[in-house]
């Protein structure tokens, strides 16, 4: 089976965008979410937090449904 990254239904917040990462990744999606909010918060990556965030929403596929 191929793993794709896909945005998560069950580890949902806003789109899914961390959780999908996490469970691609195999770790906790609390994780994610803080490593991209301090990517978010911090001035020299505020445009790369949001707007990749915004960017990951529209490019990565939602998870099917099971």
């Amino acid at each position: 089976m191929v793993k794709r990254l896909t945005r998560s239904r069950q580890h949902r917040m806003l789109a899914g965008v961390c959780g999908g990462i996490a469970e691609y990744s195999n770790v906790d999606p609390t994780v994610v979410r803080l490593i991209w909010a301090f990517a978010t918060i911090f001035p020299p990556t505020f445009f790369i937090g949001l707007f990749g965030y915004l960017l990951c929403w529209l490019i990565i596929p939602e998870e099917s449904p099971a």
